[in-house]
């Protein structure tokens, strides 16, 4: 969009609030939906993710802006690069008393590029109760790979107390495998 674009009061409203004109990313037909890009900066992670907001239009043709939820409609899995940093954040997790899922998957994986968006949402149904990571498995030592028992891609894992708890081999269609991967999550007091 051009910096000479006109916006609405109503969406000039929504974008004091959450982000500047120029950065609307998505639109939905009759009621406007929008998702906002928002950035986070915490003391130990730093988080990008979009916020859904609707703009409803009354029967007097005003608009108002409501949010429909405060939580991120994604969050971008953090990369893992290297073998300390895994044994850091495992050991954040641990201290923390947090999960932590991962997705080990290669960049020549149709299947992992294609499952990562959908665990980016799902990371955003359970933020910030448990944290998502990836690890691009050509891309870290191959020893890291053989620690963690990866043997096929992609693989979620679930590690909690600095152990790998549970697994998901994603073979299956993407749709099945966050079904399993949120049976996972869900499930793991009983593990």
């Amino acid at each position: 969009m051009s910096s000479s674009t006109q916006f609405s009061p109503v969406i000039q409203q929504l974008f004091a609030r959450k982000s500047n004109p120029s950065s609307i990313s998505a639109f939905k037909a009759s009621k406007l939906v929008l998702l906002a890009p928002i950035s986070l900066n915490c003391s130990r992670l730093h988080l990008d993710f979009k916020v859904r907001v609707q703009v409803l239009e009354n029967h007097d043709g005003e608009s108002s802006v409501q949010d429909l939820d405060d939580s991120p409609a994604s969050i971008e899995l953090q990369h893992i690069s290297d073998e300390p940093q895994f044994d850091r954040v495992i050991a954040e997790a641990q201290q923390l008393d947090e999960s932590i899922v991962i997705l080990w998957m290669a960049n020549w994986c149709r299947k992992c590029i294609y499952l990562k968006p959908k665990l980016e949402k799902l990371a955003a149904d359970y933020f910030p109760r448990t944290r998502f990571y990836s690890v691009d498995v050509n891309n870290v030592p191959h020893k890291l790979v053989v620690r963690a028992g990866v043997t096929k891609m992609p693989t979620i894992q679930l590690w909690r107390d600095g152990k790998k708890q549970a697994e998901v081999i994603g073979g299956h269609k993407a749709y099945v495998v966050v079904s399993e991967v949120r049976d996972m999550i869900e499930n793991e007091d009983n593990l």
